[in-house]
């Protein structure tokens, strides 16, 4: 099992990978897995589904079999309960959620728990995770429904309600009121997401927060900080952010002299300036998942001399709490000397409504690829770094109140889908002043001019942050990888104050470098532009608005007919748009609703890159040696004898794939790459299912 790591590269947790949605290559596949993948390979021709693979139990109410299950919910004395099954009137939330609904279970997850006892402080972003109409009472069937931002787009995660007890106690996340159950679903709803309860022992909490708020997160020293440490904190919590804390510097999770724990993540939600007899003093809010371990120094809640000096209308106006709840004050100083790393979320968009004294980033996100021979040119000693793709950043306002006239602003580079195939790149982001007339920097440009702002270093993590202050004027994004000729999607988001803008920069094509422009990426060629596509949706999907194999099959018809893959169409078979219906399908119900075909059509345009590089004939097919090198590129590496099965299985008669076979074959391997990760939580090769899961496994795909 990979490791991953804590709050900083000093401060390592153990973590299972957090991507599920996305592939592994075949170095991280034992014997046992890729046989287990061709016999799956080889299979019959899919059957059409009928309903939903998801069932219901003997009581009626839903039952989620694909739920992954780990080693410790299958221990003996391990009891699957209902809420109902625990206490008489059991509610989803008691008297509002609060980040106090939040108590550790037998999972090293404080990281995750950080998240939500921050997230459980901003009510519009709570219920953007958790849908607050749900309850036991109306509508019940058994079932809960939670959200996540992935890459770009909240995603739904529906959940039955059977939680893992022993001696009738939940074994991992419970609220304080033994009849309040959202913390303890969510819980169960993010474990889903990412592979199982297994996925959740040790992790980065601000990962979970972007997870969660789709804000942008940074990792900082504490000893680094401003030294008006107040104004910086009361400067990041007035745009609404989550801010976790950590000591990295003792043994896991044992407590230090004064209570703090060492590689704990907490949470800091409050900074406010205490009016005391001997003047005023500047404190910070901290809160500790685990809920029964806290502060032991000045101002803790235990008789702590000093709130002998603060007036009660004051201690009531800071809502002081004097209970081992998990809760507690501190001094700025202390803060500073016995915490060391900071992980902050900054939030965007995310924050639906306004909220009293809180303003959020303004964001602009660009989806992009780096495709091999194409746009993935490298860093920038490369020779041919000038190739990775480029975006116009115009910055114009400038910040409220700034003294030096300069514009601030965050830039995030998100890798995506890139864990759990065993290829975390290194990525990195550089700026450079634009040229005067364009808005493209050739290699001649890049090779005369210097970035005037970088990442430090070329980072693995899932996200690189950027954080500067600059000049109004035009500057060049360039996001890399750390080797030439990756092949990899990402996604960049650029936070600033409203009215600064990015936008993808123009590449001049060979004839007017002033205003041709050309292609910059093979696909652009082959398929409808976004707006195309969804128009084509919408004239082929049903009454409903979802798109079905034929349906599916009718739209790819007509996309293929304009472009420069025309001809390919007459290879396209209904049996492949029924796979690829079902393989992308997030509900079981055999058809696509939009952000299902998003998804979908965001793989495409990547395979497609992929197929018209390595179609060096230009023939509209792949030769059978130029597949693998192919499937490479899609981060997919196969041995021998998947090759030869992909040979009798996919190829057409003269040993050739055609452009629908290959789609259909990359969506296949990723899927049942992805289903056999989902399953082999321990990452140990192999896998253990039963005969109904491997039914629905094998039937629905």
């Amino acid at each position: 099992m990979r490791k991953s790591l804590s709050l900083s590269s000093d401060c390592s947790l153990p973590s299972v990978d957090d991507d599920v949605d996305s592939v592994c290559s075949d170095e991280l596949l034992g014997s046992q897995s890729r046989r287990w993948l061709a016999d799956l390979l080889t299979g019959s021709v899919e059957p059409e589904p009928q309903g939903d693979v998801n069932t219901v139990g003997r009581d009626g109410l839903f039952v989620d079999y694909h739920f992954p299950l780990g080693e410790l919910e299958l221990q003996t004395g391990v009891k699957w309960k209902r809420p109902r099954e625990l206490c008489q009137s059991p509610q989803f939330i008691v008297n509002g959620a609060s980040r106090l609904d939040v108590r550790q279970g037998k999972l090293n997850d404080c990281w995750l728990l950080s998240a939500i006892s921050s997230l459980a402080v901003h009510r519009s972003l709570l219920k953007k995770v958790v849908p607050l109409k749900q309850s036991f009472q109306d509508g019940y069937n058994g079932s809960f429904i939670f959200r996540f931002w992935q890459y770009g787009q909240w995603e739904e995660v529906r959940i039955d309600d059977l939680l893992p007890t022993r001696d009738n106690e939940l074994i991992y996340l419970s609220s304080p009121e033994r009849h309040e159950f959202w913390s303890s679903l969510l819980e169960k709803a993010y474990a889903k997401l990412k592979g199982g309860y297994r996925a959740l022992d040790m992790g980065f909490p601000h990962e979970a927060m972007v997870d969660m708020t789709g804000g942008v997160a940074e990792v900082l020293s504490i000893a680094t900080l401003p030294r008006d440490l107040p104004g910086f904190l009361r400067s990041l919590l007035s745009k609404g952010a989550l801010i976790n804390c950590a000591n990295c510097q003792g043994p896991l999770e044992q407590r230090n002299e004064l209570g703090i724990m060492f590689r704990h993540a907490y949470s800091l939600t409050a900074v406010e300036q205490v009016k005391t007899d001997r003047g005023p003093v500047d404190l910070v809010r901290i809160l500790n998942p685990w809920g029964n371990t806290e502060w032991e120094g000045p101002w803790s809640d235990q008789d702590s001399p000093e709130w002998n000096t603060v007036s009660r209308s004051e201690q009531q106006r800071l809502d002081r709490v004097r209970r081992e709840d998990g809760e507690f004050w501190m001094s700025v100083s202390d803060f500073r000397q016995h915490f060391e790393q900071m992980e902050v979320c900054h939030l965007t968009d995310a924050l639906s409504e306004s909220e009293s004294g809180v303003k959020p980033w303004s964001s602009i996100i660009h989806h992009g690829n780096w495709v091999p021979n194409v746009s993935a040119g490298g860093p920038a000693h490369s020779g041919i770094f000038w190739q990775n793709p480029q975006f116009l950043f115009v910055l114009t306002e400038v910040d409220p109140n700034s003294s030096k006239k300069t514009c601030s602003f965050i830039l995030a580079l998100m890798q995506k889908h890139q864990r759990r195939r065993g290829m975390n790149f290194s990525i990195a982001l550089h700026i450079y002043p634009a040229h005067l007339k364009n808005t493209y920097l050739t290699e001649d440009n890049l090779r005369s001019r210097p970035p005037i702002l970088c990442s430090p270093q070329y980072s693995s993590r899932r996200e690189v942050v950027l954080r500067g202050s600059l000049p109004p004027g035009r500057y060049i994004i360039i996001p890399s990888t750390a080797e030439s000729n990756q092949q990899g999607a990402f996604l960049l988001r650029v936070l600033t104050e409203p009215g600064n803008g990015a936008s993808p920069a123009q590449k001049p094509g060979p004839q007017d470098t002033s205003s041709v422009t050309e292609p910059s990426f093979p696909h652009q060629a082959a398929l409808p532009s976004p707006k195309s596509a969804r128009r084509l949706f919408e004239k082929h999907c049903n009454k409903k608005g979802f798109c079905k194999p034929v349906h599916l099959h009718n739209l790819l018809m007509e996309a293929i007919q304009g472009g420069v893959l025309k001809g390919s169409e007459k290879f396209l078979a209904l049996e492949h748009c029924k796979s690829l219906v079902v393989l992308m399908d997030s509900q079981g119900i055999a058809q696509l609703n939009w952000m299902d075909f998003q998804s979908l059509w965001d793989k495409i345009r990547r395979w497609t890159d992929i197929f018209l590089v390595f179609d060096k004939n230009k023939t509209q097919r792949l030769e059978y040696q130029e597949v693998a090198p192919a499937l490479k590129a899609a981060g997919i590496t196969v041995d021998d004898l998947v090759m030869q099965l992909v040979g009798l299985r996919y190829t057409e008669p003269d040993m050739t794939i055609s452009y629908p076979g290959f789609l259909y074959l990359l969506m296949k391997l990723e899927s049942m790459i992805h289903k056999f990760q989902a399953y082999d939580m321990g990452g140990m090769g192999s896998v253990t299912v039963s005969y109904t899961q491997w039914l629905h496994m094998t039937m629905y795909n």
